[in-house]
């Protein structure tokens, strides 16, 4: 609202409320989509890290003009048609390891809600019907445009601002549509309707989280008109203001620099991409640029993400091998403290990312300090309570960010490979390096990779 940063200070001390604009659910989840829901989750997962209680709400929008033109178009019912796509919805963000929110209101289990909301505007002098609608009066209230930063006047009639000649003026918008022939319609005072996009997640976050939000967002393209009709309906409806304390859009997603869409045909779904590359290589992509920040997808991008993940999980395995390790001897070394500082060090600036508007760029660019300290550490032969910090805190952190999902509980390796580590122990100490070449190639067949260090020798299975 402000356009800076702001210290965050929740409405309720310990607690915050957090109401994400969801799908509308007529076709599957894009790529576009999956940015703001993991973006969303690593705020939520963040806030839980720093002791704070989170109440989080996705809704979920199953009436709407796009899911009936789909219906139309394939001959399909159109809630039966959204109850279809609701729940590839479901799918696709449990395979992208997105926690689920607490609440995934459908605006058809509150059409009375909203029904409701709408009678109290009209009786409060805020709204009026027209023809079977009912429309929202903007010259009513002060502060229209303010999330987006515009007046009344600059408005572009036509463009941004729909016409419509039963319409006070050409700024009001509809809380109550009329509904066409063959259309989904609930009974209202009225007659029989629809609910207006914008009324119903006024009415739903107000529904699970009350009367004002701690954190409202979506993606950046719903500041005009959506959030900002949220805006002065909601604070018109209980006459408290703000509405929401911090608002947060995330920026859009590009592909190979275009924006995507179908026509192009660059058009990703959640499950084709699914199809080609792990989840958490995404994630990682994603969580490289500031959620606020445009980011362009190429195959290149998300290759070294992968590539970057995978060298992650080598350390973590490094160093969980030593710890597995019963006849594992430590050797003193000077450095421990050092090492033991640095740990710290890249922690702190790890939270200080974050704490900066949820700065995941800055936050993993700390965590990549942290994952090298964690290799010196697997290099050398250091106390167990020095790899057990290295490792719990690789692993604290990346659980912010939702890492660490797609592997085994505990990498194993066959008795057979455990035989020939030991082989090629010995080869080594005899200084035959033909014989240890052969055992490491015949180890890396099966699934196993060595890692030599003037300390010794630890394995990595394969994931």
């Amino acid at each position: 609202m402000t356009g800076r940063l702001e210290p965050f200070e929740p409405l309720s001390e310990g607690k915050v409320s957090v109401y994400v604009c969801g799908p509308t659910v007529y076709d599957y989840c894009h790529i576009g989509h999956a940015r703001t829901y993991i973006s969303f989750d690593v705020i939520v997962r963040y806030l839980e890290y720093k002791g704070y209680k989170v109440r989080y709400v996705v809704n979920i929008t199953d009436i709407d003009d796009k899911i009936i033109a789909r219906g139309k178009e394939v001959n399909e019912e159109p809630l039966a048609l959204a109850r279809r796509f609701e729940e590839a919805f479901h799918e696709d963000v449990k395979a992208l390891h997105i926690r689920p929110a607490d609440h995934y209101p459908r605006v058809s289990d509150h059409i009375d809600d909203i029904i409701a909301m709408v009678k109290a505007l009209i009786t409060k002098g805020f709204a009026y019907e027209a023809g079977g609608e009912v429309y929202f009066d903007v010259t009513r209230i002060e502060g229209f445009g303010k999330l987006s930063h515009q007046k009344l006047e600059t408005m572009q009639i036509g463009a941004r601002v729909a016409v419509d000649r039963k319409k006070r003026s050409p700024y009001d918008f509809v809380l109550w549509k009329r509904a066409g022939e063959n259309e989904p319609a609930w009974d209202s005072p009225w007659g029989k309707g629809r609910p207006g996009w914008h009324m119903e997640c006024s009415a739903m976050s107000m529904k699970y989280l009350g009367p004002q939000l701690d954190i409202h967002g979506g993606a950046k393209d719903l500041i005009f008109p959506h959030h900002e009709n949220e805006i002065v309906q909601s604070e018109a409806y209980t006459g408290k203001e703000p509405f929401v304390k911090y608002w947060i859009h995330t920026g859009f997603l590009s592909i190979g620099g275009q924006k995507m869409s179908k026509s192009l045909g660059n058009f990703v779904t959640i499950r084709d991409l699914l199809k080609r590359h792990r989840a958490e290589s995404f994630r990682f992509f994603v969580l490289s640029t500031h959620y606020r920040r445009p980011v362009d997808f190429t195959e290149e991008g998300l290759i070294q993400a992968q590539a970057t993940l995978e060298r992650i999980y080598e350390t973590r395995d490094r160093l969980r091998s030593i710890l597995s390790d019963p006849n594992y001897q430590a050797v003193q070394t000077d450095e421990e403290n050092k090492l033991l500082e640095e740990i710290a060090e890249a922690k702190e600036k790890f939270l200080m990312g974050m704490d900066n508007d949820f700065n995941t760029a800055i936050a993993l660019a700390s965590f990549h300090e942290l994952v090298g300290v964690g290799n010196r550490i697997a290099d050398m032969k250091p106390s167990k309570r020095l790899v057990e910090t290295s490792l719990s805190t690789i692993n604290d952190l990346g659980s912010v960010f939702g890492l660490f999902q797609e592997e085994k509980k505990t990498p194993e390796i066959s008795e057979e490979a455990r035989i020939l580590i030991e082989e090629r122990d010995q080869a080594r100490k005899q200084r035959d390096w033909k014989k240890a070449d052969e055992i490491r190639e015949r180890l890396k067949k099966m699934g196993v990779t060595l890692r030599d260090s003037p300390e010794g020798t630890v394995w990595v299975a394969e994931k």
